[in-house]
């Protein structure tokens, strides 16, 4: 007794779909309904559960209307909805169009429940293909493309998958057994472990860069996508084939709760053991709860199928309520303060508590694909990634010394621009403009579910042809980064003071090796001042630690400082002997973009360095604009 194939290849497509939608959806709670942070935090998390909790009323309109009506109808409005996004502008209508995008979903995954009792296989292969693709596409999904290309691969995939939920969902045989209401429940949690972690593509890059570096700062790293293909077959191998039985089956809720602590002790060299472990253990546990054995006796039972069916559905709707908890919990801790650390970890607790307790299946029924196979065309596609990855840029100082460096500073907003769409061409056409020789970025985003799981450092670096350096503020993956087209040498890194506030924030100094022994010091920083206060504790210490670490070299400290001139926090930087090098052009407002009232992007020199066409060119693909000026550097 099989299940048809046609069922779990259609789960797998719109799950999907799904995350693609959630990778829009997400982000733009931030960028579009938090209008630039002006939103307090707890609304923006009202609004986020909401539409999860409006979900959990969908278990009783299946069992009103029925399952086929609803899942054909909500599988439509999530296919118009997936390609509409890839046409928006951006703005309002993305983000409604993505919250009736999610809501379909939602819906359609209580349809799908009703009428399989069996979705691991689904499931599975939903995540691992949507990580092996995000990986292919180097971390870009296609709703952000909008080529002709991604305009092909997504309707191909909207129309097989509005084909396949039309067909009859169930086995072979017709009937629907009593199982399936674990592994349902778990859909939510799985999916938020494997964006966020397990099969997260951006964070296996970011790991790799940690890896090279060794000093707790993270480098431009060698094959960066090389560990996705592993983590991808350890999970597809775990999750479709049978677990070992007695005590043995603890090995994937303990390799779960392993690598989610690792993950949570928000450390770079730890990632990459965190994301194996989190992968092969997710997939095992998602193996202990694909319990679905047979019918039951009483299968033609009408209210018994059909309350079984309910239960399915109240069970994938909770679940997925946990993965909007959890998401929006975790992110939130930046805005409101308090520690994160615990929700991966609570949440693979719960996952690993659900599988651990599932009763063992003595006779499990074989899956619709031969396990193997299933996970070696899987991994094949994901081996595409690196080796289609972009050359990683070489830098170089055999032409000798210049006469003159153009800086950029520039607050990114994680890639975002005001319309709220993911604006790669935007940042990198404002900032090539300028012909830097060195970028320094805020905001960076390497690897956050909250805004779609993309390694923007690295993608930027690739477009402009610059490595990159990279210091963590808030976590391994969130923080600052200095781009050159010159040697970096000796990173450090210095976390600053919270004094109160809830995102981390730090400094971060690299050595330009401009040749024949000429060499600058930079220094990247985003401060971030207590609630209703500046940022005069975190401006002395940045500028402190910068003037040791230049140790009388010529000097450059940029980024978003969020003070503005004559403030307290500004004091500190030219008291302690830097110079403004936008005085002569004051004022120079840098934020918000679209109407720019506050000068709060700066760049400080040393003496010797004579700053020359400063500029603020206007561009809305962040929230800030960037800043940029030409350095004359100290004859020699």
């Amino acid at each position: 007794m099989r299940y048809r194939q046609l069922t779990t290849g259609t789960l797998a497509l719109g799950v999907i779909l799904l995350i693609d939608v959630l990778r829009v959806w997400l982000p733009g709670i931030i960028t579009i309904f938090g209008q630039a942070a002006s939103t307090p935090a707890e609304l923006m998390g009202a609004f986020a559960l909401g539409w999860f909790v409006l979900a959990l009323g969908a278990p009783a309109v299946v069992r009103r209307v029925g399952a086929r009506p609803v899942t054909v109808v909500a599988a439509v409005l999530l296919a118009v909805a997936r390609l509409a996004l890839t046409a928006t502008p951006g703005g309002r209508t993305q983000l409604w169009l993505a919250t009736a995008g999610l809501l379909a979903g939602l819906v359609w995954l209580v349809g799908v429940a009703a009428d399989t009792d069996r979705p691991v296989p689904g499931l599975a292969l939903g995540f691992a293909v949507n990580a092996a693709l995000h990986a292919v596409l180097d971390t870009v999904d296609l709703v952000w493309r909008g080529d002709w290309l991604a305009w092909l691969l997504s309707s191909v995939a909207v129309v097989l998958f509005v084909l396949g939920t039309a067909q009859p969902g169930t086995r072979a045989d017709g009937v629907t057994g009593t199982g399936g209401v674990r592994a349902w429940l778990l859909a939510g949690p799985a999916l938020l472990l494997a964006a966020m972690v397990a099969l997260s593509p951006a964070l296996a890059r970011t790991g790799m860069s940690f890896l090279v570096a060794g000093d707790g700062v993270a480098r431009s790293p060698l094959f960066g996508l090389a560990p996705v293909p592993v983590a991808v077959a350890g999970f597809l191998c775990a999750a479709l084939t049978r677990p070992p039985r007695g005590w043995s089956r603890a090995y994937g809720p303990v390799a779960l709760l392993a690598g989610a602590v690792l993950f949570a002790l928000d450390r770079g060299d730890l990632l990459l053991p965190a994301i194996l472990l989190a992968a092969v253990g997710l997939g095992a546990c998602l193996a202990l709860a694909d319990d679905a054995s047979g019918p039951d006796s009483d299968a033609s039972d009408a209210s018994n199928a059909s309350a079984r069916a309910a239960r399915r559905g109240y069970a994938v709707a909770a679940g997925m309520l946990v993965f909007a908890l959890g998401s929006v919990g975790y992110y939130s801790a930046y805005d409101l303060g308090y520690p994160n650390a615990a929700v991966p970890v609570v949440v693979a607790g719960f996952v690993a508590v659900v599988a651990f307790a599932a009763r063992p299946v003595v006779h499990r029924l074989p899956g619709p694909f031969p396990p193997l196979r299933a996970a070696a065309a899987v991994t094949a596609l994901a081996l595409l990634a690196p080796v289609l990855a972009d050359d990683i840029p070489v830098a170089s100082n055999r032409d000798g010394p210049p006469e003159r460096l153009t800086v950029v500073a520039y607050n990114i907003r994680m890639g975002f621009g005001l319309d709220g769409r993911f604006d790669l061409p935007g940042l990198t056409e404002v900032v090539d403009r300028q012909r830097p020789d060195v970028v320094l970025l805020s905001e960076v985003d390497r690897a956050w579910l909250l805004n779609g799981g993309h390694d923007t450092l690295d993608l930027l670096a690739g477009r402009l042809g610059m490595p990159y350096v990279f210091g963590p503020a808030a976590d391994p993956v969130w923080g600052d980064a200095v781009l050159s087209r010159w040697p970096m040498r000796d990173p450090r890194s210095l976390p600053l003071p919270a004094v109160g506030a809830p995102t981390g924030a730090q400094a971060l100094a690299v050595t330009l090796d401009l040749g024949d022994g000429v060499r600058t010091a930079v220094v990247s920083t985003h401060l971030q001042p207590p609630p209703g206060l500046g940022p005069v504790v975190q401006a002395r210490a940045v500028a402190d630690f910068a003037t040791r670490y230049a140790a009388g070299r010529p000097l450059v400290v940029a980024g978003d400082l969020n003070t503005e001139p004559g403030d307290e926090a500004y004091a500190q930087f030219t008291d302690a002997g830097l110079a403004d090098a936008f005085a002569a052009a004051r004022p120079l407002a840098t934020s918000p973009a679209d109407d720019p009232r506050q000068q709060i992007d700066h760049i400080f020199v040393s003496p010797g360095l004579t700053p020359g066409d400063p500029v603020a060119p206007r561009s809305t693909a962040s929230d800030h604009l960037p800043v940029a000026v030409t350095l004359t550097l100290p004859p020699r």
